[in-house]
């Protein structure tokens, strides 16, 4: 297999033509949550949301599309990648039109949910035909970086295009974006990109996805309650549900000979310690991109474009990160470059505790503090996703990037849950209101940042008061939430080089991807993977 691959041509102007057409569903992506967080104070003010509400405007696209992933990843494996990423992009860009008009926040919330259905379509197939596509190691690491650069670079262009559209439209046009972005693929995808398939796939177990939905819907509901009331055990019953539709999925996982997640690739510690990786550096990414915006423009008073340009520096450094992994990985063993990367993350996190984040001093400390999240992140996800799709044998690459994926949505998910979530409550617990500020007025103010902006704007004399506490309140929040992620990514970089540094199979020693190769025998070597690949 190993000398079979080697011996394929290496990548020409078809392939890196077809990675710049998947590049379009990963900028889409990453450009609409960049840009869905930058409108969140405009929505605040348009729609009224609760504080719950708005948490869950951003917490259900991920939510979904987290709890969908890894089926729709084994159904792209047997109806073919590219089938199901064009299907997701024509209902993507549908239902993000109509997103651009809702009325109200349940609505809103709504069309998020079914963004994350057609989203589920969109990323793991992505991924997977880059696995098909360079089949070349070295190739395939600077099309991951090129493909983990999407996302960082969609988060630096959603600020800027979504600053300009909030500038001169209303918040609806950062969904309405996605339309422009989607047609060319939808055009060049039949035309520029291979279609691949599992070419033995057996059926899909309905029951095992069901059982992923409901092992991932109420765990995270189980986080936001908890962190929404301040109260660790509100939660808890919630949570303890997701965890015992976990334990049915996994057990029904082991006895089906075609599994809908094979879990064996957790045998493989590089597949394993990979996807701990992406969902870690999402949780910090997303967590801080939660605070940041809200801070950039409700703190220290920069509109969305100006907020967005500012943050621009740190996103190009996650970009460029990427790529200086792929040359770092020629002379470092992959967990020292990937430990190092965690190791910076932790420290922007740190900075930001440490920090003043008052109005006027605070911008460049928590900025400069994105700029060493951002390096961390690019070194340690270009690398992590690199290992979760070589350990995979290339007939489960669908199925073995949407757990990748998976891990990057549930740090989304759990990175605006927890953060946003301790900060909210931290929030709220902090909030020294001027007594004369009851009733709605005060109610509203509590709620969120945005509510005591909007009200301090509208409460006369009392105005500066509300505004100065509510500043306050937030600043103590971001502290706390930030001291305790930098804590819990030290402990992830201890436990991922430990696992990465038992991950080198023996001398001799087949891996899983070799060996599940071998038992499906020389078939699917011929042409396949670039599977039952067509024009």
């Amino acid at each position: 297999m190993t000398a079979l691959l080697t011996s394929r041509p290496t990548a020409g102007a078809r392939e890196w033509a077809a990675l710049a057409v998947l590049m379009l569903p990963v900028l889409l992506v990453s450009v609409d949550n960049t840009a869905l967080s930058f409108a969140l104070p405009t929505i605040s003010q348009a729609l009224h949301p609760t504080g719950t509400q708005l948490l869950w405007i951003v917490d259900v696209y991920p939510l979904v599309l987290a709890g969908l992933l890894i089926p729709m990843g084994s159904l792209g494996d047997r109806i073919g990648r590219r089938r199901l990423l064009l299907t997701g992009g024509t209902g993507f860009a549908a239902v993000s039109a109509a997103s651009a008009f809702a009325p109200s926040a349940e609505l809103l919330v709504a069309g998020r949910a079914a963004m994350g259905f057609f989203g589920a379509m969109l990323m793991p197939a992505t991924l997977s035909l880059l696995r098909n596509i360079f089949p070349d190691p070295t190739r395939r690491r600077i099309a991951i970086a090129v493909w983990a650069g999407g996302f960082s670079g969609g988060a630096a262009l959603g600020p800027i295009v979504g600053g300009l559209l909030l500038n001169h439209f209303w918040w609806g046009s950062v969904f309405l974006m996605s339309v422009p972005v989607l047609i060319p693929l939808l055009v060049l995808g039949p035309v520029l990109v291979p279609e691949s398939r599992d070419p033995r796939p057996g059926p899909l177990d309905v029951a095992s996805v069901l059982l992923a939905m409901l092992a991932m819907t109420p765990v995270v509901y189980g986080i936001k309650a908890a962190t929404a009331s301040g109260r660790p055990f509100d939660g808890l019953l919630s949570a303890a549900l997701g965890v015992v539709f976990g334990i049915l999925f996994v057990r029904r996982q082991a006895v089906l000979e075609h599994p809908v997640l094979d879990l064996r690739l957790f045998h493989e510690r590089g597949f394993a310690g990979g996807v701990t990786v992406n969902v870690l550096g999402n949780v910090g990414l997303y967590g801080f991109l939660f605070m940041l915006t809200q801070y950039l423009q409700l703190v220290v008073g920069l509109d969305p474009m100006s907020a967005g340009l500012t943050m621009v520096p740190g996103l190009a450094l996650t970009v460029l990160a990427g790529f200086a992994a792929v040359r770092a990985v020629r002379r470092f063993a992959p967990r020292t470059v990937i430990t190092a990367g965690l190791l910076l993350t932790a420290g922007g996190f740190l900075l930001v505790a440490l920090s003043n984040l008052a109005a006027d001093t605070g911008a460049v400390a928590v900025l400069g503090a994105f700029c060493l999240v951002g390096v961390g992140i690019g070194l340690a996800e270009t690398l992590s996703n690199d290992l979760v799709l070589t350990a995979a044998p290339p007939h489960r690459a669908g199925a073995a990037s949407a757990i990748s994926e998976t891990g990057y949505e549930l740090g989304a998910v759990l990175g605006t849950a927890v953060l946003g979530g301790l900060l909210t409550a931290s929030y709220q617990h902090h909030l020294d209101l001027p007594a004369a500020l009851g009733g709605v007025p005060g109610a509203a103010a509590r709620e969120t940042l945005g509510g005591a902006v909007e009200i301090a704007d509208g409460a006369g004399t009392l105005g500066p008061a509300v505004r100065q506490a509510a500043f306050e309140a937030f600043t103590a929040g971001m502290h706390g939430a930030a001291l305790l992620m930098a804590a819990v990514v030290v402990v992830a970089a201890v436990v991922v080089a430990r696992v990465l540094g038992r991950s080198a199979p023996r001398p001799g020693a087949p891996t899983y991807a070799e060996v599940a190769e071998n038992r499906r025998g020389p078939s699917v070597d011929r042409g396949p993977e670039r599977d039952t690949e067509k024009g």
